[in-house]
């Protein structure tokens, strides 16, 4: 095989390997069904009715796309708690060791969280329709949707990379990703509109990718008025993924070669 075949090979394996562990470790599925599930219910059924979102029939043709932009972005989760756990417990070595590409650590780490990120949209998409969602765009619409979902929630396995890449223990891994990120998804046009927050935090929010992401899913899923989001978001999910990957990798090999 040529070393891109190689490199193709051991990214799938080291992805099954990591997709495995799943069966094994039920709770790790808590942050792609559970938890999401639980926001849902939550932000419709307590806070919805005292939420206006002018331009939406019901709150929750806004919610179900900002709370699935919110859970794909935390479905990296997983591969911050992986790597630091690899790394820990001296597993990265044992794969120095073996005849296999080097790049395929993070790559297989990464790739795998499409697949958990696909489960979690259904989930997801699921719920929304039980509550009362429904798709208003196109089917190609809702396709470039979807797509640009998974491409976010693949841009932000890689920061969940670094972090992880940066922890001591799983544990620290966690904390350090939901302080990093989980303000962010309150600050953002996620659950609210802007333009009901203070002038200051509008405009931080106005700029945070989370909400410019969480505007086009609206566009794409229900039609909503989008100006430049779409485009933004595609920008912002390639930009992260460029530089997280870039700095993960980076960190990966100062990490190997101690």
């Amino acid at each position: 095989m040529s070393q891109l075949g190689n490199s193709v090979s051991d990214t799938l394996v080291l992805a099954k390997r990591n997709l495995q562990r799943i069966p094994r470790q039920p709770d790790l599925l808590t942050g792609y069904t559970i938890q999401p599930v639980m926001f849902t219910l939550l932000f419709v059924y307590v806070f919805g009715g005292a939420i206006a979102t002018p331009g939406y029939d019901d709150y929750v043709d806004f919610l179900i796309p900002g709370i699935v932009v919110q859970t794909i972005a935390f479905g990296g989760f997983t591969t911050a708690l992986g790597l630091s756990d690899d790394l820990r417990k001296g597993l990265i070595d044992r794969f120095r060791s073996l005849p296999m590409s080097r790049g395929a650590v993070l790559a297989g780490r990464t790739f795998s969280d499409v697949f958990l990120n696909s489960i979690s949209l259904v989930i997801m998409f699921g719920v929304g329709l039980l509550v009362g969602f429904s798709f208003l765009s196109s089917p190609g619409e809702v396709a470039l949707g979807l797509f640009l979902m998974l491409l976010f929630g693949y841009a932000f396995s890689w920061v969940f990379a670094l972090v992880g890449l940066n922890s001591s223990s799983p544990e620290t891994a966690n904390a350090l990703g939901f302080i990093a990120i989980f303000p962010l998804t309150f600050a953002s046009s996620i659950f609210v509109p802007t333009a009901t927050m203070p002038s200051w935090l509008e405009a931080f929010a106005n700029v945070n990718p989370f909400s410019t992401v969480s505007d086009a899913a609206r566009a794409l899923f229900v039609g909503a008025p989008h100006g430049d989001d779409v485009w933004g978001a595609f920008a912002w999910a390639i930009g992260i993924t460029i530089v997280f990957a870039f700095l993960s990798i980076s960190r990966y090999r100062r990490a190997v070669s101690n």
